[in-house]
């Protein structure tokens, strides 16, 4: 006989099926997957703080999105990316605010900052 959990939704499900799914729920978020203004990206996350990128170079496959946040509570940033096959401008970044950037091409493309010029993001798309 199984034990089961009552959901809300007044389903029975065993207990096993309940905490498998918690183990795929829980290595999902684990992993990286991320949720952002409907952009999903699959654990590339960098950080803008004191006017540098963390980490300061990532690598990632053709077509995976990186979220660069801004975490300086008070500063704006401006990303751009200007390549002969790929180019990309955010627009300026408010405190807090999260940008996509997918990278459709293969090479090695550096982001900067237009604001604060020493800020560099090397990405390596495989």
């Amino acid at each position: 006989m199984l034990a089961t959990l009552a959901l809300p939704c007044r389903l029975a499900v065993p207990r096993r099926l309940a905490a498998t799914l918690g183990l795929i729920l829980g290595a999902a978020l684990v992993g990286g997957i991320l949720d952002v203004g409907g952009v999903q990206a699959t654990g590339h996350l960098v950080s803008q703080k004191g006017r540098a990128f963390q980490p300061g170079s990532v690598a990632i496959q053709r077509g995976e999105t990186i979220v660069i946040v801004n975490d300086d509570s008070d500063l704006l940033h401006h990303l751009y990316v200007e390549s002969e096959i790929f180019s990309f401008d955010s627009g300026d970044q408010a405190p807090g605010s999260r940008t996509a950037v997918t990278f459709p091409a293969a090479g090695t493309f550096q982001v900067l900052c237009g604001i604060h010029p020493k800020m560099k993001l090397n990405v390596r798309v495989n």
